[in-house]
């Protein structure tokens, strides 16, 4: 992920440097209303889409998160790797017993 920040960072100086927070915000909220449409299209709810255009949006988004990320000079893996930390340690009850409730409807089903 740093590798990917960094080639960011580049592409970004390139440009002439990085938008201000909020402008930076607000292509994230962007792009994902545009993974949103991509998400909607593909599932059929609203015209029809392709894995194809649902993984440019979600590289997109992707982008304009850690457009953010360096803006703050913030470590994006870190932040997801304590964002599973927490996970983890906060919703592990509740995940299990949602997957044990998974397996026992399987098992009526199959009855």
């Amino acid at each position: 992920m740093k590798r990917l920040q960094k080639e960011v960072d580049e592409l970004i100086n390139e440009f002439g440097g990085y938008w201000k927070p909020f402008e930076m915000l607000a292509a994230a909220v962007e792009e994902l209303g545009e993974l949103a449409d991509a998400m909607l299209a593909y599932e059929r709810i609203k015209g029809e889409g392709s894995l194809d255009k649902i993984q440019e949006e979600l590289g997109d988004l992707f982008f304009a998160l850690l457009c953010i990320a360096n803006g703050y000079g913030i470590d994006a893996e870190k932040a997801v790797r304590d964002t599973i930390r927490r996970y983890r340690a906060r919703d592990s009850a509740k995940w299990n017993k949602v997957s044990k409730n998974k397996r026992e409807v399987s098992k009526e089903n199959d009855t």
